[in-house]
């Protein structure tokens, strides 16, 4: 949600590079958003950028660096290839670029990127969107150290990101909510991927052992009959699920059984002879667009000079981790 009143403040003049599917939700965003003003974009496609301009009325740039000069924050939503080198060349020149997910190609692009934001005095935000899911939102305060956690992502099958393994282009969602989650090492991954329509693995199976001793187990698949976007975290005293796709979250917990239940109270009996009723918690997402709320929360940052919710860094530990289990299938 918007800290800001509207026109209290300078607004960051914006600039989106790519006008695909996604390319064109970031412009109508940018555009309806008190903290931007969205100056136009760009797009190496002319015919279709041409297109757009004349039926949306955004500016097109004709080149890169002309968009870039004319903004304060680059926000790009090209394909992954493309990512290293217009953030590279946006935050040389002294930009603040959206990134969409993963955030580069390889992992020493990351890294200097990171060294380059560092060096210009720049900040950066990777889009992984999932972290401002309202069900997800909502689940966080009753998350506390979870050491037990299981994902599926499942998406019908669609040409469209085929072109890149299922790891990084679905599963990754689920690395960044797991990493963000557990605040410790990560000490084993085991994988496996099997290839059914594509060209790289259309299905995989991720087991990751954290230092701390918890264990995620998550799964991503782009050839299932329905969609499912489910993760479910297992702690003491409580296992929390959350649902992505329907924006809801249960939280099912343990207490120490009264001395008298009530005729409706659920009480377990454990092998020991302790009495625990088990009580159950529906907390209600908070209704928003997640990708607004991503573009909104980076602006807010800028303008206080604070660290983004999902900052350079955490982009490149997601596709690290995303890289460690490619690399631990295809073996």
């Amino acid at each position: 949600m918007c800290i800001f009143e509207k026109n209290s403040y300078m607004k960051l003049r914006i600039g989106v590079l790519g006008a695909g599917h996604l390319g064109k939700i970031h412009l109508r965003l940018a555009e309806s958003s008190p903290l931007y003003d969205l100056v136009g974009f760009y797009d190496p496609n002319q015919e279709n950028a041409a297109l757009l301009s004349q039926e949306m009325g955004y500016k097109h740039f004709a080149r890169l660096e002309e968009l870039i000069d004319a903004v304060d924050v680059v926000d790009i939503v090209t394909p992954t290839l493309a990512h290293f080198e217009v953030a590279k060349q946006a935050i040389t020149q002294g930009k603040h670029v959206f990134i969409e997910k993963p955030i580069t190609h390889t992992l020493e692009q990351a890294h200097e990127l990171i060294e380059l934001a560092h060096t210009h005095g720049v900040l950066g935000q990777v889009g992984h969107v999932e972290r401002f899911n309202p069900a997800f939102k909502a689940a966080m305060s009753a998350l506390d150290q979870p050491m037990f956690i299981e994902t599926h992502r499942l998406a019908e099958f669609n040409p469209r990101g085929t072109d890149v393994p299922v790891v990084l282009d679905l599963m990754i969602h689920d690395i960044d909510i797991v990493l963000s989650v557990v605040q410790s090492p990560l000490v084993e991954v085991r994988a496996s991927g099997v290839r059914v329509l594509s060209q790289s693995p259309d299905i995989a199976n991720a087991r990751l052992v954290f230092e701390n001793g918890c264990v995620a187990n998550l799964t991503a698949s782009r050839i299932s009959m329905k969609n499912m976007r489910k993760s479910r975290f297992f702690q003491k005293d409580a296992y929390v699920s959350v649902d992505f796709l329907e924006k809801k979250t249960e939280v099912v917990k343990m207490k120490d059984a009264p001395d008298k239940p009530g005729p409706f109270d659920m009480i377990l009996v454990n092998a020991e002879g302790v009495s625990k009723q088990i009580y159950f918690e529906h907390p209600t997402p908070e209704a928003n667009n997640a990708i607004q709320d991503e573009l909104e929360t980076f602006a807010q940052a800028i303008t206080l000079g604070q660290k983004p919710i999902v900052d350079l860094v955490d982009g490149a530990n997601a596709l690290d981790v995303a890289l460690q289990i490619i690399q631990a299938y295809e073996k």
